[in-house]
């Protein structure tokens, strides 16, 4: 038994219908040599590889009367539950699949079950496959989700073992702890906790001291120019537990160079390719606030090597600087403004990782999300319009039963008065979006892929000479966005997917 640590928790209580909280990702695949039933195939390969993370056994087991965080306990892997199949309806393009995977994405894993599933999806109109993961942000974050991928995923297409549980499998189940051994683990996780926080309480308030010290006021001011409250957007509204999802994928040698020509970094490129979109977006419907809208964004705590499959991250706001029509002027004033929410949070790195006590803490939480959810999320003030988070990915192509990944689109959380999500994996050679939204305040994400090919022509296009101009591909490697019309042009699926739920 393993209680969950604070941060994990949060992703519990904040969870309801309209808001599930996993975190996915979606690839397209080559069929593999040989061909056979590929979903077969996928079968027996998960299940060789079962044993090489607690993720794909460990279960949840609620404290009685909620009074503290629940405990991981080992649960048992019904694999007819945690991987489907899915055919696309006809005729099986890239906007077919993201209609799909949206719906797939708006579900909340079983909390009675292992909390993790994944899709193989047939039917596309280039014959190829797809491959749709989801696991809860309670189990992972998206660095752990990486290093999870790699030990699940081969470098290489291997041969699939005939044998289901072949390599070790999941372990057996262990009986289900009762009641009092419940309580005992949790009063000792809590009172450790409780110890823990006194004991880091007087370093935790030198540690905020000395980072508004280190600061300076110079630096206080510079944050008070690019940070703050954010304005009022179409994105920061009540949301429904329907989505909309849209991918992009960009090139990443002409996104280094950019970097590299501007002293800058890729996040930089990647916030102003974003910004760049979101002043397209809002501009063709005449909602563009005048204040630059302002991005939460996840900043990953894990040390090098670290590979618990937890969550390890917090939030920091980072300018997006809408406001600004010239990519390279948006490009130097992220620069400027990541600079000083980094000169910001040096320091208070301590406070993120506290293990804090959790009696009482569903309750407050959970009644907490049901006013959020009821209209606090509109009324209040708001510190961001969007999240916007970039993770590094294998630079190599992995393979799955012996098909190859070619995208690798990561699917995130929407919340209240936050309806839209861009994360960013670095996949191989390109930066793969994945976008989604709050059907209700997006009803189409596709113009905002759209966007982002735009904004990073219109950068390229400023930054680099003519020789390194690379132009965002208007398809994915391999796959067809329509039937017969331009990739601008949406197309609503026909028909319902064919799975079970």
């Amino acid at each position: 038994m393993k209680p969950l640590a604070a941060i994990d928790a949060l992703w519990l209580y904040l969870e309801t219908a309209d808001t599930p909280m996993h975190v996915g990702a979606l690839h397209l695949l080559d069929a593999p040599a040989g061909g056979g039933d590929l979903f077969d195939a996928v079968r027996r390969h998960l299940g060789a590889r079962l044993g090489t993370s607690p993720v794909f056994s460990r279960r949840l087991r609620p404290l009685p009367l909620a009074l503290a965080n629940p405990l991981w306990i080992d649960g048992r892997v019904d694999m007819s539950y945690h991987l489907k199949r899915v055919r696309l309806p006809a005729p099986g393009t890239l906007r077919e699949l993201e209609t799909t995977v949206a719906r797939l994405h708006a579900r909340r894993l079983d909390r009675r079950r292992p909390l993790w599933q994944f899709y193989l999806i047939e039917g596309l109109a280039d014959g190829g496959y797809a491959l749709y993961s989801k696991l809860h942000h309670a189990a992972i974050d998206g660095a752990a989700g990486v290093v999870l991928a790699q030990a699940l995923l081969d470098a290489e297409p291997l041969a699939v073992a005939t044998d289901e549980l072949a390599g070790g499998g999941a372990p057996a189940a262990e009986p289900a702890p009762g009641t009092m051994k419940l309580l005992a683990a949790a009063l000792a996780h809590n009172g450790r906790a409780g110890l823990d926080l006194l004991q880091q309480a007087p370093a935790l308030a030198r540690a905020a001291v000395g980072a508004l010290k280190g600061a300076g006021g110079g630096v206080v001011a510079a944050w008070a120019r690019h940070f703050g409250l954010a304005p009022e957007t179409v994105f920061n509204r009540a949301i429904d537990g329907r989505r909309s999802v849209a991918t992009a994928s960009l090139p990443l040698v002409p996104l280094r160079e950019i970097a590299a020509a501007r002293e800058a970094t890729v996040n930089d490129v990647v916030l102003t390719i974003v910004g760049g979109a979101l002043r397209g977006y809002l501009l063709a419907r005449d909602a563009l606030p005048a204040k630059p809208l302002l991005a939460a964004m996840p900043v990953s705590l894990r040390a090098s090597g670290d590979r618990q499959m937890n969550t390890q991250a917090t939030m920091a706001q980072a300018s997006l600087a809408t406001d600004i029509a010239d990519p390279l002027e948006r490009l130097r004033v992220i620069h400027h403004a990541a600079a000083v929410a980094k000169a910001m949070s040096h320091g208070l790195q301590p406070a993120f990782g506290l293990s804090l006590p959790s009696l009482g803490l569903p309750w407050l939480i959970g009644a907490a999300a049901t006013l959020w959810g009821g209209g606090l999320a509109e009324r209040l003030p708001r510190l961001a319009n969007v999240v916007v988070s970039n993770v590094p990915g294998p630079p190599m192509p992995l393979y799955i039963a012996g098909a190859r990944l070619r995208t690798w689109w990561p699917l995130s959380i929407v919340e209240h008065g936050l309806g839209l999500n861009v994360t960013v994996m670095r996949y191989v050679d390109s930066l793969d979006f994945g976008l989604v939204a709050a059907q209700r305040l997006v009803p189409d994400a596709a113009p905002l892929a759209q966007a982002l090919r735009t904004a990073f022509d219109e950068l390229a296009a400023v930054a680099l000479p003519p020789q390194k101009r690379k132009r965002a591909p208007a398809k994915p490697r391999g796959a067809k966005r329509t039937a017969a019309a331009p990739a601008r042009a949406p197309r609503r699926a026909r028909g319902r997917p064919h799975d079970a739920d």
